[in-house]
């Protein structure tokens, strides 16, 4: 009998970590943007609001970080975003939002333009936008692609 009650005491036990686990959950999303088309960046952009609302209704945590390269950095051109003020919005309204812009794609399109493209205040220059993505994969972050 006592080695049941102390079974049974192991498997509560066990049930109340999980679940107080899950309580304090931390939700990890990368959301990848590579095309100069505004309906794609705003689906990118409800994606994340989305995820925000439903993770902030349950009481936990998610970081998103939407990272663009390729035609998506038009996302982040502080000249041609078809979403700057949503993108200018949703980083204040939004903790552990990040906006990550791709070094190389900068670069090719700055070397194109014949000077430098300015990237909105918003977005942070990653070294490569697809490095950036598998890295994030690596620390146990979730892929979407709208």
């Amino acid at each position: 009998m006592a080695r049941f009650v102390g079974l049974l005491m192991g498997a509560v036990m066990t049930l109340w970590v999980s679940s107080a686990a899950f309580a304090g959950a931390v939700h990890k999303v990368v959301i990848h943007v590579d095309q100069n088309n505004p309906k794609v960046m705003n689906m990118a952009l409800n994606n994340v609001q989305n995820l925000y609302k439903y993770y902030k209704a349950k009481g936990e945590k998610v970081i998103v970080e939407v990272v663009a390269y390729g035609p998506g950095l038009h996302m982040f051109r502080a000249d041609t975003s078809p979403v700057k003020s949503r993108v200018a919005t949703m980083k204040l309204a939004i903790p552990d939002l990040q906006f990550s812009a791709c070094g190389n794609t900068h670069r090719k399109m700055s070397k194109k333009a014949g000077k430098k493209v300015t990237l909105l205040d918003e977005a942070t220059m990653v070294p490569s936008g697809v490095v950036r993505i598998m890295e994030l994969q690596e620390k146990g972050y979730s892929y979407v692609r709208p």
